[in-house]
């Protein structure tokens, strides 16, 4: 038996039991099971940075709201398949008043999470021209939307823009473009797993290429506003959550509550399709819809078999999460700073224990503190590191199953961690620390 802060022989068998070839190969949700069991087994309580998920209390804007209109009797009717009337325009206005975009608010589409809203683009997007084959992901990335993909029988490409920043993205993202096999480009910004964050320039690069190669940018904002470097929560007034949206008409954005208003259990979430994608016509789309305009096949097409429209309360509660911040009455980004304000003293923890941050820059500048960051620890691939770190109760990701070429790098959240843990993980990173010396 092996001297580690969780017992090896309980962490061994549950390994076994469970049949996981390897935990540092384990999917995410696999991860989480894995521990509830150990945990509920050792009677020890894990550092648990695998599922990226709000630790912050829902806005209670949203639960009034959403209170309100269950007893109003909306849990009894059917909600607009395109949006309940107050909720449209106001997410054309948030979309105004942070990201400086105009758009219709007819291409304002509730969705049940951001989830949804890929799900829908992808089955929608990559259906306009019957001679292309799918989505290009500028990874790393969310590795559900691959699985997304494959469910709906869409081949991908992708690549890790680790060694492709600036103006290198330029002549990789061709490279896939110039194919004509692409419809649809996504990534995430911040990026999930990474926390990268695109600069202006390579924006434009993206809009430009997009525009020139007629291809759909699905950009997911799921984390907006929250690259702390910069304050994005002044309505109406820059600086404006950057987006590729300033550089192109072809455009989906994917604007998520789960983490800005800590809204996930409701699932609820924002399709934003620009006026130009939106009143598009793709006669290849008549192979499976009814209509060959975009916008037609979006919502009554796909979103229409998905499922019939948003929770009727939920779009209550996001009109009213909405209308709180475009009013400027609540800050957008101050109740999740502590993400960021967590994860500074988080990575100082694990840098001073011989671990290294895996994505470290956006170009020449520190990556920003925030929901997500990356480490590794010399000697170690991901795959080994994961399985070795489950016997010191910390759990994480591994970036292998994200699209990253960084074979080395697990993803950490820090949304779950508590602050009156932070003895506990300092402890324990020392104790592995010392078991696990650097030659």
């Amino acid at each position: 038996m092996r001297n580690t802060p969780i017992n090896s022989e309980i962490v061994a068998k549950k390994v076994s039991e469970g049949g996981y070839e390897s935990v540092g190969r384990a999917s995410i949700r696999e991860i989480k099971k894995l521990v509830d069991e150990i945990e509920k087994a050792s009677g020890e309580k894990f550092i648990r940075m695998e599922m990226g998920i709000p630790g912050l209390p829902a806005s209670e804007i949203g639960t009034k709201a959403e209170i309100e209109a269950l007893k109003a009797g909306v849990a009894s009717v059917y909600p607009d398949i395109f949006g309940i009337a107050p909720l449209k325009p106001e997410i054309a206005r948030f979309v105004k008043l942070f990201l400086d975009v105009n758009v219709d608010e007819q291409g304002c589409i509730p969705t049940v999470g951001s989830m949804q809203g890929s799900f829908a683009s992808f089955m929608t997007v990559n259906r306009m021209h019957r001679n292309r084959e799918g989505t290009l992901f500028i990874d790393p990335g969310f590795p559900v939307h691959k699985q997304q993909c494959r469910v709906l029988g869409h081949d991908y490409m992708s690549f890790d823009v680790y060694n492709y920043r600036g103006e290198k993205l330029r002549y990789k993202l061709e490279s896939y473009l110039k194919t004509g096999k692409v419809s649809s480009i996504l990534y995430s910004n911040p990026n999930n797993p990474s926390w990268i964050c695109f600069t202006e320039q390579e924006l434009k690069i993206i809009g430009e290429l997009a525009t020139m190669y007629n291809v759909i940018v699905i950009e997911d904002l799921a984390y907006f506003g929250m690259d702390f470097r910069t304050d994005y929560s002044v309505p109406g007034e820059p600086p404006y959550q950057p987006t590729v949206a300033k550089y192109t008409n072809n455009w989906i954005l994917l604007i998520s509550s789960s983490k800005v208003f800590s809204y996930a259990g409701q699932r609820v979430g924002m399709m934003v399709i620009s006026d130009k994608v939106f009143t598009t016509k793709a006669p290849d789309l008549k192979r499976y819809y009814m209509s060959e305009n975009v916008g037609y096949a979006m919502v009554y097409g796909s979103m229409y078999c998905l499922s019939s429209g948003v929770y009727h309360s939920a779009q209550y509660a996001l009109t009213a999460m909405l209308k709180a911040v475009n009013n400027g009455e609540i800050s957008l980004t101050e109740p999740v700073k502590e993400y960021g304000e967590k994860a500074k003293i988080m990575k100082k923890m694990f840098l001073e224990n011989g671990f290294k941050i895996v994505y470290d820059t956006d170009i020449d500048k520190p990556i920003a503190d925030g929901f997500y960051f990356t480490f590794s620890y010399p000697g170690y691939n991901a795959e080994e590191l994961l399985n070795e770190l489950v016997y010191y109760g910390i759990s994480a990701i591994s970036l292998l199953i994200t699209g990253s070429e960084r074979t080395e790098g697990i993803r950490a959240c820090t949304s779950l961690v508590q602050r009156s843990q932070f003895p506990v993980l300092e402890e324990r990173l020392k104790k592995f620390h010392e078991d696990h010396p650097i030659g």
